[in-house]
Protein backbone atom coordinates (compact mmCIF):
# COMPACT_ATOMS: atom_id res chain seq x y z
CA UNK A 1 0.00 0.00 0.00
CA UNK A 2 1.27 3.38 -0.82
CA UNK A 3 0.78 6.47 1.34
CA UNK A 4 -1.95 7.95 -0.85
CA UNK A 5 -4.13 4.87 -0.37
CA UNK A 6 -3.54 4.86 3.39
CA UNK A 7 -4.44 8.55 3.56
CA UNK A 8 -7.63 7.98 1.56
CA UNK A 9 -8.72 5.10 3.81
CA UNK A 10 -7.98 7.18 6.92
CA UNK A 11 -10.05 10.04 5.52
CA UNK A 12 -12.96 7.69 4.79
CA UNK A 13 -12.85 6.34 8.34
CA UNK A 14 -12.42 9.75 9.96
CA UNK A 15 -15.32 11.50 8.23
CA UNK A 16 -18.16 9.50 9.95
CA UNK A 17 -16.46 10.05 13.30
CA UNK A 18 -16.22 13.79 12.63
CA UNK A 19 -19.88 13.90 11.56
CA UNK A 20 -20.98 12.07 14.70
CA UNK A 21 -18.95 14.45 16.86
CA UNK A 22 -20.51 17.45 15.12
CA UNK A 23 -24.04 16.12 15.64
CA UNK A 24 -23.36 15.35 19.29
CA UNK A 25 -21.82 18.79 19.81
CA UNK A 26 -24.80 20.52 18.20
CA UNK A 27 -27.22 18.62 20.43
CA UNK A 28 -25.22 19.62 23.49
CA UNK A 29 -25.24 23.26 22.42
CA UNK A 30 -28.98 23.18 21.79
CA UNK A 31 -29.63 21.65 25.21
CA UNK A 32 -27.40 24.23 26.90
CA UNK A 33 -29.24 27.02 25.09
CA UNK A 34 -32.63 25.61 26.18
CA UNK A 35 -31.51 25.32 29.77
CA UNK A 36 -30.05 28.83 29.66
CA UNK A 37 -33.33 30.22 28.32
CA UNK A 38 -35.24 28.37 31.02
CA UNK A 39 -33.07 29.84 33.76
CA UNK A 40 -33.32 33.32 32.25
CA UNK A 41 -37.10 33.01 32.05
CA UNK A 42 -37.29 31.78 35.65
CA UNK A 43 -35.10 34.66 36.82
CA UNK A 44 -37.24 37.18 34.95
CA UNK A 45 -40.44 35.67 36.39
CA UNK A 46 -38.99 35.80 39.90
CA UNK A 47 -37.97 39.44 39.48
CA UNK A 48 -41.48 40.33 38.30
CA UNK A 49 -43.03 38.58 41.29
CA UNK A 50 -40.71 40.39 43.70
CA UNK A 51 -41.55 43.74 42.11
CA UNK A 52 -45.27 42.98 42.32
CA UNK A 53 -44.94 41.97 45.97
CA UNK A 54 -43.04 45.17 46.80
CA UNK A 55 -45.72 47.23 45.06
CA UNK A 56 -48.50 45.45 46.97
CA UNK A 57 -46.68 46.00 50.28
CA UNK A 58 -46.31 49.72 49.51
CA UNK A 59 -50.01 49.98 48.64
CA UNK A 60 -50.99 48.15 51.84
CA UNK A 61 -48.82 50.51 53.87
CA UNK A 62 -50.40 53.54 52.20
CA UNK A 63 -53.89 52.16 52.85
CA UNK A 64 -53.09 51.53 56.52
CA UNK A 65 -51.82 55.11 56.85
CA UNK A 66 -54.96 56.46 55.16
CA UNK A 67 -57.13 54.33 57.46
CA UNK A 68 -55.38 55.71 60.55
CA UNK A 69 -55.76 59.29 59.26
CA UNK A 70 -59.48 58.83 58.65
CA UNK A 71 -60.01 57.24 62.08
CA UNK A 72 -58.27 60.22 63.71
CA UNK A 73 -60.45 62.61 61.69
CA UNK A 74 -63.63 60.78 62.74
CA UNK A 75 -62.51 60.91 66.37
CA UNK A 76 -61.70 64.63 66.13
CA UNK A 77 -65.16 65.26 64.74
CA UNK A 78 -66.74 63.54 67.75
CA UNK A 79 -67.54 60.16 66.26
CA UNK A 80 -66.33 56.67 67.04
CA UNK A 81 -64.47 54.77 64.39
Amino acid sequence: MDTALVTAIAALLASPVAAAAAIYGTRGQARAAREGNLLTGYDSFTNKLIAERDKAEAEASALALENARLRLLVTQLGGTP
